[in-house]
């Protein structure tokens, strides 16, 4: 995977609640809400139809099309995206199970149970173990698996987001993250 669909697949990281492209794109994302959102509204060459701003319409198709990709390449694993998710960002060093689940559940404004029902499916499939002081890491299968789903993914997401320039991806990123942060003070306030 290039370079700039990793700096998009983290950058863009602020819309969509699961998703799905969190490590479609390449690594696991260090903070903000799992990548899945909407670079559609900043091709270089539009569409003679296409809006002429961004809209709710246009991040949530995009949202639902990075999620097909996204099912598409969890064919097989027993996985759902909350478990792809829960999984995708325990990678790396072992986390504490607490405060991964609050930090999942704030990435993607799941209920904490839900993340933990998510927990507990991957840990009674062998994708996550505890390890001996209380914290989760994935299984030597966990990152198999990850490995073949961010690849299945990879190959669409970086054909699509080759269409687009870096600088209009760095665009849309900061545009998608700062609509974020704004419903994500919004939601906590209402």
């Amino acid at each position: 995977m290039n370079g700039r669909t990793s700096f998009v697949a983290v950058s863009v990281s602020s819309i969509g609640a699961a998703l799905l492209l969190t490590g479609c794109g390449g690594t696991a994302i260090e903070a903000g809400p799992p990548a899945s959102s909407a670079v559609a509204a900043a091709t270089t060459a539009r569409p003679a139809s296409a809006p002429s701003t961004l809209t709710p319409s246009i991040i949530g198709r995009a949202e639902k099309h990075h999620a097909a990709v996204l099912a598409r390449a969890l064919i097989g694993t027993t996985m759902d995206e909350k478990q792809w998710i829960v999984l995708n960002q325990a990678i790396g060093e072992p986390v504490e199970r607490a405060a991964h689940i609050n930090r999942i559940a704030g990435l993607t404004q799941w209920a904490p149970a839900e993340v933990e029902t998510a927990v507990n499916a991957l840990l009674a499939k062998g994708l996550l173990a505890n390890t001996p002081h209380g914290r989760l890491e994935p299984t030597t299968a966990g990152k198999t698996v990850v490995g073949k789903v961010r690849a299945e993914c990879a190959a669409i997401v970086d054909a699509a987001y080759s269409a687009v320039t870096p600088e209009d991806l760095a665009t849309a990123a900061r545009v998608l993250a700062t609509i974020t942060t704004r419903m994500a003070d919004e939601l906590t306030h209402g």
